[in-house]
């Protein structure tokens, strides 16, 4: 389906609200103001407060369900599709290659090893994975890249939890890692929020 729509120009904080929201929800842009998506019950969900917030802001817009597409404007949307996600996933790759394995090693290398530190690492393991879980649930047709990334968030869980037992091996060893008093030890022990054990390759796949 394609969504052609308008918002005012002023204040352009709405319109911009609008553009990141479409693209949130997996929109590929044809020009300006003119998106497709599959015409699905999901999409439809999570597009329908999007509409409302078009007409709240005294603009108007027009959902036109295609039906029937010539084979070769079929396979050019749905090539949009496929590389709009295919990147996404690349940025997953790039963030977990060059930020969160730098970011463990730097911290290994000063030695660390605190409760604090552990889950601020953590913290942004659980922000790559939700980000991959929200791109995956967008992938419609397959798109390339997507077992790359889940590797390398398997790679990333493993260095975590290498991290994280190092913590704990030196809380056990001498009451507690440097700049941790023993009295604040048990509170800032924690259960990972991960839904899915990456390293184990469980992760949905459903749209």
């Amino acid at each position: 389906m394609v969504l052609v729509y308008r918002v005012p120009a002023k204040p352009t904080a709405g319109r911009v609200a609008v553009w990141r929201q479409l693209k949130k929800v997996g929109a590929i842009y044809l020009q300006q103001s003119v998106c497709a998506f599959p015409d699905n019950n999901v999409v439809r969900r999570d597009i329908a407060p999007i509409l409302s917030r078009i007409a709240d802001a005294a603009g108007e817009y027009h959902l036109l369900p295609l039906r029937k597409l010539d084979e070769n404007e079929e396979s050019k949307l749905v090539q949009q599709f496929l590389d709009q996600t295919s990147k996404h996933y690349q940025e997953i790759i790039e963030n977990c290659e060059v930020n969160f394995t730098k970011e463990i090693d730097f911290e290994t290398f000063r030695k660390n090893f605190t409760y604090e530190e552990a889950e601020e690492i953590r913290l942004e393991f659980e922000k790559i994975y939700t980000w991959f879980e929200r791109v995956n649930q967008r992938d419609w047709f397959g798109a390339p890249n997507r077992e790359e990334a889940l590797d390398w968030l398997g790679r990333c869980e493993t260095l975590l939890e290498q991290f994280e037992g190092k913590v704990f091996e030196l809380a056990d060893s001498d009451g507690g890692p440097p700049g941790q008093r023993a009295g604040q030890r048990s509170h800032r022990r924690r259960r990972s929020a991960t839904p899915a054990r990456v390293n184990k390759g469980v992760v949905a796949a459903e749209a």
